[in-house]
């Protein structure tokens, strides 16, 4: 039975994505290695993880892996006081795509571009 799902998101610039997401709220669990250069980490805030490594780290070993920044995948994370979140991430430069919309199921959600490319939906059932 599977337990968990955590997203290896390939990025350029390590240093930068960890800046953006402790913006959102997430800390540094884990780095590889523990200091200098680092080439993976691992960041989580409540129980949503993310695991963040550099393209060049597995250049030889999965070169089927596409060497571009963003894609076609959207991360939706759920999340509670949406409003309240949205408000903060306003004030810290973050690109907003979409802002607070009520769904018509029922969701509030938004949407955030990442400094990696990638499209973050927040939502509430409020």
């Amino acid at each position: 039975m599977m337990e968990s799902l955590a997203p290896n998101i390939f990025v350029y610039n390590m240093n930068e994505t960890i800046a953006f997401y402790k913006k959102l709220g997430f800390a540094v669990v884990m780095t590889v290695p523990e200091e200098g250069d680092l080439v993976w980490a691992m960041m989580s805030c409540g129980p949503v993880t993310f695991m963040f490594q550099t393209f060049d780290s597995l250049q030889n070993d999965l070169p089927q892996i596409k060497r571009a920044a963003g894609g076609p995948l959207l991360y939706y994370i759920r999340l509670k006081n949406i409003r309240s979140f949205f408000e903060q991430l306003q004030k810290q430069q973050v690109v907003i795509l979409k802002g607070l919309e009520k769904t018509f199921y029922g969701a509030t959600e938004f949407s955030i571009l990442d400094n990696n490319g990638f499209v973050l939906t927040f939502a509430e059932d409020e």
